[in-house]
């Protein structure tokens, strides 16, 4: 019985031994372990078994990529200007190996690389050019800190420049600067507003003279149109008067012609006419030598047409 008892507890301790022993990686996660103190397998995702007593894993490394934000380093401009400068990391686990036996506190090691990088670097450029360059300021300390910890089996990816902080003395000449900037393109932008304001009053004067001309013009045409038109009107009626006349003349006359009048009619309405004549308001009268056989004999004629 109690042989029994001692198999059943060995029986247990050897399940919860195999079950402690079994590990899952996680996604993005790499796990390096080692065999009795040596490397032996890196782990990526998924169920693994350890060897209890023989295994161990040394490191948990993650592959995803990371950042690291490092406090500002002084430097020194080659024009002799202290300056602050921090900058941020952007970096990535490609050999989980490499990154747990290439070096010691790999984090410690890439920010003394980063900050001695960028001595040199900013050793070689004057102040103006460092606030104007944080691109290529970048560019080089990436390409030379990635070459750098390849060896650590780390990539980086990318470095930013966080701040450029120069002296005090320096920063207030810069905003000196910037304001007196900001006040000369404000000037610049108040007299272009004013410029444009009086080029769209004289364009608008301009068009109100325009419209202006152009309405006196219409105006005059359209009263020359209306004189033309009433002479027009005027002519038209006198034209059209004179046709009624002669028309009437020549009606008469033709009537007067199919009426076939005698000589004695013919004289009557000569001395008519002659009458009409002599009632107008001229002082002076030339009559006809024709006419004067008429007047001397008006009055016989009379009588002998009153007679028929």
């Amino acid at each position: 019985m109690p042989l029994l008892v001692i198999f059943l507890m060995l029986i247990i301790a050897v399940i919860i031994l195999f079950i402690a022993n079994i590990k899952i990686v996680p996604q993005s996660m790499v796990f390096v372990v080692e065999r009795l103190g040596s490397y032996y397998q890196t782990w990526e995702n998924g169920v693994h078994f350890k060897v209890p007593f023989l295994d161990r894993v040394a490191k948990k490394v993650s592959l995803k990529e990371q950042v690291v934000d490092f406090k500002p380093q002084p430097v020194i401009t080659k024009d002799n200007v202290t300056m602050q400068i921090d900058n941020v990391v952007f970096y990535q686990i490609t050999d989980a190996k490499l990154f747990t036996y290439g070096v010691e506190r790999p984090i410690s090691a890439i920010e003394n690389l980063t900050a001695t990088t960028l001595r040199n670097i900013i050793g070689e450029m004057e102040l103006d050019h460092t606030l104007t360059s944080r691109d290529i300021i970048n560019s080089k300390i990436t390409t030379i800190l990635d070459t750098a910890t390849d060896k650590w089996g780390i990539k980086v990816n990318r470095v930013e420049l966080k701040n450029i902080i120069p002296p005090a003395e320096i920063q207030d000449a810069m905003e000196k600067q910037m304001k007196a900037e900001r006040q000369r393109r404000e000037s610049i932008l108040r007299a272009e507003g004013e410029k444009k304001s009086q080029i769209l009053i004289a364009e608008g004067e301009k068009e109100s003279a325009i419209l202006r001309a152009q309405a006196e013009k219409e105006s005059a045409i359209l009263r020359a149109d209306a004189v033309r038109e009433q002479k027009i009107r005027e002519a038209l009626g006198e034209a059209d008067a004179i046709m009624t006349v002669q028309k009437a003349v020549a009606d008469s006359l033709k009537l007067l012609n199919e009426a076939a009048p005698t000589d004695k009619v013919l004289a009557l309405k000569s001395f008519e006419t002659f009458q009409k004549v002599a009632d107008g308001k001229s002082t002076k009268i030339i009559i006809p030598s024709e006419m004067q056989s008429f007047a001397t004999s008006a009055t016989a004629l009379k009588e002998l047409v009153i007679k028929d």
